[in-house]
């Protein structure tokens, strides 16, 4: 990591404060470089002799992903442009390494989905899992300590179903993130961000994680511990990426309402809304790093639950949450307002 620190400032690789960021001074945004050497490095050593024609595409989308972000890093490809980057990838990981979304637990009376719903469908889950953990990488340590929480829960689970290879995946991935954190939180004249090439090959890397977690509760993986089969696999898979995926879906949803492309980078995420409280980087991070943690209990709490009905669950609860922060926010607001109102008054007599 200080190699690379060293290395983005000498060759000017660094990001500016513009409207859209909240820090100060000229940090270096190839955090993502780091990640996935510290990442592809121990993972090759411990498993290359595990690897099948299907896993060695998996790395090389996971390589073509790398480069997409930090050609946007430095350049800064379109919306459009950097969308069609992914889809490529997207197809490489689903239709080559056959990496899909394939089964629906009884939601909605659907069990096994046709291939060509399934395509679609998964290209679909896989944009959504890549842009949400890129769009929450707006605060010091968030997509980091988010990241670190999911591949901790996912390679936990992986190794007491007894894939040591996903395992080591997910456990490589969590001593990379861990690494990054460290520097980008506490790193003072060290600090680094993470970058689209950083925060695009975590998001590639989860959405693996989560097929294979749906298909290990499908019952196809052989002599997996039957306690280990979830009954709303994928709404726990929806709780332990909660944060990300209540936020996205909320930032999205309010563009579209107001007739703007959802596509459009603004300052309306749940994380800039907190800074607009008072709040500090780190204490945001910590807030909303709890929060996904109590997602991720209740998700387990839930399990095992009628899908429909943890759905519905997870739903009231993310609903209450936003509600919830609007209400902070706003009640900050007016109290700003009323004060400064107070101050304007005060000028005046």
């Amino acid at each position: 990591m200080p190699y690379i620190v060293s290395m983005a400032k000498s060759k000017n690789l660094i990001v500016k404060p513009n409207r859209r960021t909240s820090h100060e001074g000229s940090i270096p945004n190839i955090g993502g470089i780091n990640i996935f050497s510290s990442f592809i490095i121990p993972y090759l050593l411990f498993c290359t002799g595990m690897m099948d024609f299907y896993d060695r595409t998996v790395i090389a989308g996971m390589f073509i992903m790398l480069l997409i972000g930090f050609f946007d890093d430095m350049v800064e490809l379109t919306a459009y442009k950097k969308l069609l980057g992914e889809i490529i990838v997207g197809l490489i990981l689903i239709v080559i390494s056959d990496k899909q979304l394939t089964y629906m637990f009884g939601f909605c009376g659907i069990n096994e989905i046709p291939v060509w719903i399934s395509y679609p469908f998964s290209l679909f889950i896989f944009l959504l899992v890549v842009n949400a953990l890129n769009l929450v990488d707006g605060v010091d340590g968030l997509a980091s300590g988010l990241g670190i929480l999911i591949c901790l829960f996912f390679g936990i689970y992986f190794q007491l179903a007894g894939d040591v290879q996903l395992s080591m995946m997910a456990y490589a991935m969590v001593g990379a993130l861990l690494i990054f954190f460290i520097y980008n939180v506490f790193g003072g004249k060290s600090k680094i961000f993470m970058g689209d090439s950083g925060a695009l090959v975590l998001g590639y890397v989860i959405y693996l994680f989560v097929v294979e977690f749906c298909k290990i509760s499908e019952g196809v993986v052989p002599n997996v511990n039957p306690y280990l089969l979830m009954r709303a696999a994928p709404v726990v898979a929806i709780c332990v990426l909660a944060i990300p995926l209540i936020d996205t879906v909320r930032v999205m949803t309010t563009r579209i309402k107001k007739g703007i492309s959802p596509f459009k980078a603004d300052r309306n995420h749940v994380h800039h809304l907190l800074l607009s409280t008072g709040l500090k980087h780190r204490e945001v991070t910590f807030i909303l790093l709890g929060i996904n943690v109590i997602f991720i209990v209740l998700g387990l709490l839930i399990r095992n639950l009628r899908i429909e009905i943890a759905a519905f669950t997870v739903t009231a609860c993310a609903v209450i949450l936003i509600f919830s922060l609007w209400r902070t926010v706003d009640k900050y607001n007016r109290k700003e307002i009323i004060e400064n109102e107070t101050q304007n008054t005060g000028i005046i007599e």
